[in-house]
């Protein structure tokens, strides 16, 4: 059986509580199940966002897309994972990814270390979440063999990045082995349609696939077109496709991708 359909909705105004507090409330109107926030130098620290969303929310969960992990030590980065779970009531998903921008370890006094290293790290850290805050839910994200197989190892779900999506969510399901069936599936979708528009803007779709054409863009898993009825049979199709049932949509995209939300269930 299909697992049931979760939408997460990526927040990126994080200038003012009274901002954050409004967008976990529409949030949670239109029917999303997962608030998250992204971790960069230059945007607000993640978990004081986050434990403003979660006393501005019932039922909304939580997360991190995704905590850079490498800027963590793992018993501090245990200790705020376990207050943020236990203070909104277990509704927090931690995310995590390996870091990749250069400059922000820079920023940030730190060294630079290899993708291998960034990744064994990356390991080191989930190892020690899951040992002392085994009720928060960790999700990894990225698309490399090396972090796919990690996460094949440890995660509850995994954020696949990367194309073809098919061939990466394969590679998957041949490391994590008899885990895999365990092992919820997300997807990020970069472009939506505006609202009375068939055709999404492709701008931060092109960022990370700057050499397809319009066409090949559109005919990608994240990208969404179309009418409401549309959009929505292509999100059924990812999950009968390559069993995601997890996807993530952008702030901006929030009240469309709701009528999609709302169309399917």
């Amino acid at each position: 059986m299909p697992r049931d359909f979760r939408f997460g909705l990526s927040l990126r105004d994080t200038s003012s509580a009274a901002k954050v507090r409004d967008a976990a409330r529409l949030a949670e109107d239109l029917g999303y199940d997962v608030l998250l926030v992204p971790d960069h130098l230059g945007a607000p620290a993640p978990f004081p966002v986050l434990a403003t969303a979660a006393a501005a929310s019932q039922t909304l969960r939580l997360g991190t897309f995704v905590l850079n992990a490498c800027f963590y030590k793992p018993a501090l980065l245990a200790r705020d994972v376990g207050a943020l779970h236990d203070l909104s009531g277990g509704r927090f998903e931690v995310g995590l990814g390996a870091g990749y921008v250069r400059e922000e370890f820079e920023a940030a006094e730190l060294p630079f270390p290899s993708a291998r290293q960034r990744i064994d790290y990356l390991e080191h850290v989930v190892e020690h979440l899951i040992a002392h805050v085994p009720g928060a839910p960790i999700m990894i994200a990225g698309g490399g063999d090396r972090l796919l197989t990690v996460a094949g190892k440890w995660a509850a779900i995994v954020g696949v990045t990367g194309n073809p999506v098919a061939e990466r969510i394969a590679f998957l399901r041949e490391v994590a082995g008899a885990r895999f069936d365990d092992i919820e599936l997300n997807l990020a979708i970069t472009a939506v349609p505006a609202d009375g528009s068939d055709m999404p803007n492709l701008t931060m779709t092109r960022h990370y696939a700057p050499g397809l054409s319009d066409e090949q863009l559109l005919a990608l898993p994240g990208v969404l077109s179309g009418s409401v009825t549309e959009m929505a049979d292509k999100v059924r199709g990812l999950r009968d496709t390559y069993g995601a049932n997890y996807l993530v949509v952008q702030a901006s995209h929030a009240e469309v991708f709701g009528k999609v939300i709302a169309h399917l269930r």
